[in-house]
């Protein structure tokens, strides 16, 4: 019987050695795929905008749009006789249209006493589509004109990533926002604010620093040295800010810790993603049930709890999925007006563009079959003008 145990004990797999070897070597294989996609002397970039996607973008007619163009507004023609336009192309018209007839209709920056709004997307369980959501909403609002800061609070920084800062190579001690929320020594938040490759986009990347205030917070409660309470760190740290941007973007980590409660404390609105399969909902009703319970103690203790909106947006919908469109019509039955109206759908447009760390609005369609993009970038432009729709109406505009 010795022997038979000596002999479990030398096949036996030292758990923490294999881990450490297996995620240095998946990191090194991971950015060696990063180098070969996007090599160390190349910068991502937004593709060129047709005419069509552009008018939609500035909010005008395609016709109009090639008046303004013609009339020196836009950008001049290519050698073949059509135009494409940047995102800073559609800034000027904005600009100039607005002078011109002495409005503020295209330019949607925030005005007059309109508040900073800041959406938090969550949701507990992974594969919801919590971060595809995030980056699409960050910069759609941000190719519509507004001034948008993308917050990457999850330790996996897939955020980060798709935005081009890979979080082990390229964001370093004190860049995330760990850097101004910590307890000790905290950084100014302007000094970790980035910009990307669209304009009007910033971001503050993560990685597994984050991860530094879920340790830290409680044995800053027992010390007592915190400055302030742990769920609005957050929130203080983007007030230094808040006259820089419109709207922020937080893709929250998929856990209920004191980084999400601190999200949910400053945030003016809740995105909560949901994929419509039974086992997705029972999850999300063990989330829900344990949110409202820490909420309710954080309200006790003078954190902010109220929000312009909240909402539950279905996402990777597939219509022809008779389950799917049961399960989504039952949380519509409990949630009404809660839910978004539009889902966004499951596309292998969105999957093969992440593969390259793209988002659908930088992939050029002629890489896809035309109703599979088709498809799903209007299942996306729905879904986000629906959201912009919602921070309009907080601001009181039509």
């Amino acid at each position: 019987m010795l022997q038979r145990n000596n002999l479990i004990d030398d096949d036996r797999e030292h758990l923490p050695s294999l881990l450490s070897m297996d995620a240095a070597e998946l990191a090194h294989q991971l950015q060696a795929h990063s180098k070969r996609i996007f090599p160390p002397s190349s910068q991502k970039s937004m593709r060129p905008l047709t005419p069509s996607e552009a008018a939609s973008f500035i909010g005008l007619a395609e016709g109009y749009l090639r008046q303004v163009s013609a009339d020196g507004l836009g950008p001049a023609p290519q050698a073949n006789g059509r135009r494409v336009y940047s995102a800073e192309d559609m800034d000027r018209i904005r600009r100039a249209l607005d002078q011109r007839n002495d409005l503020a209709k295209y330019v949607p920056t925030r005005r007059g006493s309109e508040k900073l709004q800041i959406i938090s997307v969550m949701n507990f369980k992974g594969g919801s589509g919590k971060t595809t959501t995030a980056a699409h909403l960050a910069q759609y609002l941000a190719l519509r004109g507004y001034r948008v800061l993308a917050l990457d609070l999850d330790p996996q920084a897939s955020l980060s990533a798709l935005f081009g800062h890979q979080p082990e190579l390229d964001v370093g001690e004190g860049e995330t926002l760990y850097g101004a929320i910590r307890y000790e020594d905290p950084r100014r938040i302007t000094e970790i604010v980035r910009a990307t490759y669209t304009p009007g986009l910033h971001i503050i990347p993560g990685n597994l620093e984050l991860m530094e205030y879920e340790h830290e917070t409680p044995k800053a409660m027992v010390a007592g040295t915190a400055a302030s309470k742990f769920f609005a760190r957050i929130g203080e740290a983007l007030a230094d800010i808040e006259s820089l941007y419109d709207i922020v973007v937080i893709d929250c980590p998929p856990q209920l810790g004191f980084l999400t409660m601190s999200a949910l404390c400053a945030a003016t609105a809740t995105l909560i993603t949901v994929h419509p399969q039974m086992l997705d909902v029972m999850s999300m009703s063990q989330f829900l049930s344990m949110t409202s319970e820490l909420m309710a103690v954080i309200e006790r203790a003078g954190g902010r709890t109220s929000y312009d909106w909240m909402r539950y947006l279905v996402t990777r919908f597939e219509p022809n999925d008779g389950p799917q469109s049961q399960m989504t019509g039952f949380m519509r039955s409990i949630f009404g007006n809660r839910m978004l109206q539009n889902a966004m759908l499951k596309s292998t447009a969105i999957s093969d563009a992440g593969v390259t760390k793209q988002t659908l609005y930088e992939v050029d369609r002629s890489q896809f079959t035309r109703g599979t993009y088709d498809r799903a970038i209007e299942s996306l432009n729905l879904v986000n003008r629906e959201i912009e729709a919602l921070v309009c109406k907080t601001w009181g505009r039509a």
